[in-house]
């Protein structure tokens, strides 16, 4: 097995060296220990197919080698498949010949490996801690947007006292969150453990949320979400801003809605699009 994998490597090479067009006697030339005649000015091309139908060729079977070869003639490209290759499918290369062979012979390629997998999964890591933060953040954002709306307009259950209710209300456009919103807020007005003064997550949840929505807001004298300006002024005389992690939360979440309102007209384009395509089909329904 691991002859035929050296044989399909060498007829890639053969194959590409063979391509190379006929020379003039006057051109400074390469002699391959084939006999074959390359001229110097063509070894970049020749590189090229080389790599190229070496490329083309790369099995499990035979990368550890590739990537040997692929090493010593300095060809990133190549180098850079067969790593992602051994990464791909490196239970099935670990039991291969070359793998055996590299390990014996060559451990500085196989700490190589080693390395280049251990970044990449170090990547993939960060990769899913930065998208699972940016979530958090989103979602953040999306109970402050959700904060004001239900203590200025109201939505399904909760609303101003001051807002006369409607007959029936809508799910608005952000509903998933909002109603998880107003059952924190159902359970804040009504929490006996908050009025006995005993601990309750859910209430410091809401507490929390409060005091974000705070920090964050910039019209606190018409903000109609409770303790707005109260937590501002609290903010102010135990010098809240100096600290780091929360001013790095209020960052974050502003942040995210700042991205969030910049994909909002393609949104808003979607939900039309939506309601004239509900609305086409509610009028065919009552014709038919």
């Amino acid at each position: 097995m691991e002859d035929s994998s050296h044989n399909s490597t060498s007829s890639a090479v053969i194959s590409a060296i063979s391509s190379v067009p006929e020379l003039t006697e006057a051109d400074l030339q390469i002699l391959t220990s084939g006999g074959l005649r390359i001229p110097a000015h063509s070894s970049i091309l020749l590189k090229q197919r080389c790599t190229r139908g070496v490329s083309q060729r790369l099995t499990v079977e035979n990368v550890v080698d590739v990537l040997q070869l692929a090493w010593l003639c300095d060809a990133p490209d190549l180098y850079l498949k067969c790593m992602k290759q051994v990464l791909a499918h490196f239970k099935a290369v670990e039991q291969t010949e070359g793998w055996k062979f590299m390990q014996d012979h060559d451990p500085w390629v196989e700490l190589e490996i080693l390395k280049f997998i251990d970044e990449a999964e170090s990547r993939k890591k960060r990769t899913r801690r930065h998208r699972e933060e940016q979530s958090l953040y989103l979602q953040l954002s999306e109970a402050m947007e959700c904060l004001e709306h239900i203590y200025t307009e109201g939505c399904t259950t909760v609303a101003p006292y001051d807002v006369e209710p409607a007959k029936k209300t809508s799910p608005c456009n952000k509903y998933k969150t909002c109603q998880g919103v107003q059952l924190l807020i159902k359970h804040f007005a009504l929490c006996k453990r908050r009025i006995n003064g005993g601990g309750c997550s859910r209430c410091n949840r809401m507490w929390q949320l409060l005091k974000l929505h705070s920090s964050i807001c910039d019209q606190p004298d018409s903000c109609r979400v409770p303790l707005c300006r109260q937590f501002k002024l609290k903010a102010k005389q135990q010098k809240m801003g100096d600290d780091a992690k929360w001013k790095l939360l209020v960052r974050k979440v502003l942040s995210a809605k700042a991205m969030s309102s910049l994909s909002l007209p393609k949104r808003k384009r979607e939900e039309e699009l939506r309601e004239t395509m509900e609305d086409h089909v509610l009028k065919t329904f009552r014709l038919l």
